[in-house]
């Protein structure tokens, strides 16, 4: 079958043609709060991921109304993360560090100087 993504987006599609819609992305984003705040509040681990399963489901959506591609934008921003960890573990080196050595802390310093790095 299909990757879960593009099958949420075809299926909100579909449904779409028959009326089953948001008025606007606004009201796609309030679906979208509400589904989180469930996710946050659930407990029961098994309920837990369906609720994530919703969070998805929405934002899906909520893309899809505002004229967004998700699986690009998905896409982009796994090539963004592999980019900075890529030039965090250049930093490291450079500084004679080793990752698996060091705290989140120190990590998360290396991971912000990254950030700059590729913003330039």
């Amino acid at each position: 079958g299909l990757p879960s993504m593009v099958k949420a987006y075809r299926i909100q599609d579909k449904v779409k043609g028959i009326g089953f819609e948001f008025h606007d992305a606004e009201d796609a984003w309030k679906k979208v709060d509400e589904e989180i705040q469930e996710f946050h509040e659930e407990t029961d681990l098994v309920k837990k991921e369906l609720e994530l399963g919703d969070v998805f489901f929405s934002l899906i959506n909520y893309a899809r109304i505002s004229g967004l591609n998700p699986d690009s934008a998905l896409e982009r921003t796994n090539l963004k993360f592999i980019s900075r960890f890529q030039k965090m573990e250049d930093l490291a080196l450079k500084e004679n560090l080793k990752l698996g050595e060091m705290s989140l802390e120190e990590m998360d310093v290396l991971w912000e100087k990254a950030k700059l790095l590729n913003k330039n």
